[in-house]
């Protein structure tokens, strides 16, 4: 199992940035992909963007694609979610997620097809 710790998140005005962290630990393959969700009040959790723990192939979803980018820290196993030009619209909770097991394709963009879990930090874009 794969224990996952978001941090970074909070209350910044429409155009702004933040960088979110998620800190790994237990053991992970490097054929594992790792994702970034998100949740607004009311909504469905919903892909934001992924990447194999191996740094090959990282995806977006298309309404954070050339604003956000995914990255990771292989001495600290922290992923990052660097998101720029954030949007009243951005705002929700992040989670990160790991898919460990049977990992075969470069991205995974459901909920359903992870199997760990950190419990996410809140995002506010104020506009």
């Amino acid at each position: 199992q794969v224990q996952l710790v978001e941090s970074g998140g909070g209350l910044v005005q429409a155009g702004g940035s933040l960088r979110l962290s998620c800190a790994a630990s237990g053991v992970i393959f490097s054929s594992a992909v790792m994702g970034w969700f998100r949740q607004a009040p009311g909504k469905e959790r919903e892909f934001v963007s992924s990447m194999k723990w191996s740094g090959d192939g990282t995806y977006y979803a298309d309404y954070v694609k050339g604003r956000f980018t995914i990255s990771k820290d292989n001495a600290k196993n922290t992923m990052f979610l660097q998101m720029n030009s954030l949007k009243p619209e951005d705002t929700a909770d992040y989670y990160c997620a790991a898919k460990v097991w049977y990992a075969y394709a470069y991205y995974y963009t459901e909920p359903s097809e992870y199997d760990d879990w950190g419990r996410g930090t809140q995002v506010t874009v104020s506009s």
